[in-house]
């Protein structure tokens, strides 16, 4: 069947993937729709097996059609690889590489590597899109994204099991931080299980599982009576004495801080990591290797975080 198969189908089927229409896949490749539906039907001619299903005015890919989709994704890596191996032949690193990160690295960490790539690189095209980590990995997996900015708290990995087979570098420990009332008598060194009766401001039910992991291990449960992902609307509560929050200081670093709050820094033990992900060996492309030394050769001080060193995981 390898014979009978080209790059273009793969490229076609990939798109199909994604978009979930024939119309918008070929509105992706730049083709007209009937270009698509011929091209599909000579290349199930050829490798002798259906790769769609129409299904009202979608398309669903069959089995045969979903492994070549997934093949694509490695089929043109390679293909970028080699390109940008050409490219730099002649000089610096061009084409295009794609980041993705968690919200609070967008105003502070991101803004600084694109600045920097743009200053050393200026032939690499760079596109970015903001993501949690569970979908920043996804997006590593189905070829969206080249490179991850992702974070883990204590006593976990960066995703648990969703990082089997990527490449991880811890690059920085962002430290958590008690957010209060500017009256509030605990004092930093103060035991933490002296907060065991405060209410709590907690994230989103899949976010807050460090507070209740860190509340866990000084022996209470927090109540959480209010929730919120928006550390802007986290400080607006505490200062009105709604509650008190735990913050990762990083989320802190593009907010002004109300009078009537203050944040107290906790032990490094429970900060989160901050690590780079990317495909094994993808590091050898060298418009992979660009942005990860960008995100390396920040100064982490400008951004409250600490360096660290050392990969984890990292095969390439």
């Amino acid at each position: 069947m390898s014979d009978d198969l080209d790059l273009q189908t793969l490229r076609v089927v990939r798109a199909l993937a994604d978009t979930g229409t024939i119309t918008a896949a070929a509105a992706r490749l730049g083709y007209s729709q009937p270009a698509v539906s011929q091209h599909l039907r000579r290349a199930e001619a050829r490798v002798g097996h259906p790769l769609v299903l129409r299904t009202g005015r979608g398309v669903t890919l069959t089995e045969a059609g979903a492994r070549l989709a997934e093949h694509a994704v490695h089929v043109q890596a390679a293909l970028d690889a080699a390109q940008q191996e050409l490219d730099r032949l002649g000089g610096a690193a061009s084409g295009r590489v794609r980041l993705t990160g968690f919200p609070s690295a967008s105003s502070t960490i991101v803004p600084d590597v694109l600045a920097r790539l743009r200053h050393e690189h200026p032939g690499l095209q760079v596109t970015y899109v903001e993501a949690e980590p569970p979908e920043a990995l996804a997006a590593l997996r189905d070829g969206t994204a080249d490179v991850a900015l992702v974070f883990s708290h204590p006593g976990s990995t960066t995703a648990g099991r969703d990082l089997d087979g990527l490449s991880e570098r811890d690059v920085y420990l962002d430290r958590t931080v008690l957010v209060l009332p500017a009256d509030h008598p605990f004092a930093d060194g103060s035991p933490f299980a002296d907060l065991a009766d405060e209410r709590w401001i907690g994230g989103c039910p899949r976010c807050r599982g460090h507070l209740l992991a860190t509340c866990a291990a000084e022996g209470f449960a927090p109540e959480i009576v209010l929730e919120t992902d928006n550390a802007l609307a986290v400080l607006g509560l505490v200062a009105a004495r709604m509650g008190v929050a735990l913050l990762p200081r990083l989320s802190l670093q593009a907010a002004a801080l109300p009078s009537a709050v203050r944040v107290v820094d906790l032990p490094d033990q429970m900060g989160r990591r901050i690590a780079v992900v990317h495909r094994p060996g993808a590091r050898r492309v060298p418009s992979v290797r660009a942005l990860t030394g960008a995100i390396a050769a920040l100064d982490p001080r400008l951004h409250g975080l600490t360096a660290l060193s050392g990969p984890r995981s990292d095969a390439g």
